[in-house]
């Protein structure tokens, strides 16, 4: 037996992965205290399951499938940008995600009940959409002032709109130069 440390998630587009990477690029320079997503990894992560033992995957898999079933494709707005739990402390700087259908919450609330229901830990807060740009290297930092200033101007930017139509069972590999993703499986919506 092997364990996979995996999470399920929504590609973006090349568009919207652009944009962020466009804010990334304007933040960096700003507070050196943050771990920046690479471009090939940005994603919109709905729920993270750890270390799974590859014999579980299937069942995983299926019960991904029995929730998606029910949700139809969705639309999606990415826009502003802000920080987890705040800006003056923050350990995640974020994008804006803006879920008009309520789909998308629908999504993650029946994973999470789903996948309880296979012995994964339910997250103890409730989901709040968001694309994550950096993370701290401490546990929680008190940002730069131009760092927060710069996230602030932030508030209007728009990164762009996609439609939700799949989701992905994904393995992330870590090693030194920060985590690989590999697709192990793709899950489409319910037919509209």
């Amino acid at each position: 037996m092997q364990t996979i440390r995996s999470f399920i998630a929504i590609p973006i587009t090349a568009e919207i992965s652009g944009q962020a990477a466009r804010m990334i690029k304007r933040l960096k320079p700003l507070d050196n205290a943050f771990k920046w997503v690479p471009l090939d990894n940005l994603h919109l992560t709905l729920k993270f399951l750890g270390e799974v033992d590859n014999t579980e995957i299937p069942a995983v898999c299926k019960t991904v499938r029995k929730v998606t079933s029910t949700i139809p494709p969705f639309e999606l707005s990415f826009a502003g940008a802000g920080g987890f739990p705040n800006l003056q402390r923050t350990r995640v700087l974020y994008a804006g995600v803006e879920d008009p259908s309520g789909n998308l919450v629908r999504l993650v609330e029946g994973l999470e009940r789903q996948l309880a229901e296979l012995g994964f830990k339910p997250e103890p807060r409730d989901y709040t959409p968001h694309l994550t740009l950096g993370r701290s290297r401490g546990r929680s930092h008190h940002p730069e002032p131009e760092l927060v200033a710069a996230v602030e101007g932030m508030g209007d930017q728009v990164l762009g709109e996609m439609v939700v139509e799949e989701v992905l069972l994904m393995a992330s590999f870590l090693d030194k130069a920060g985590p690989t993703y590999q697709t192990m499986d793709t899950i489409e919506l319910a037919d509209s």
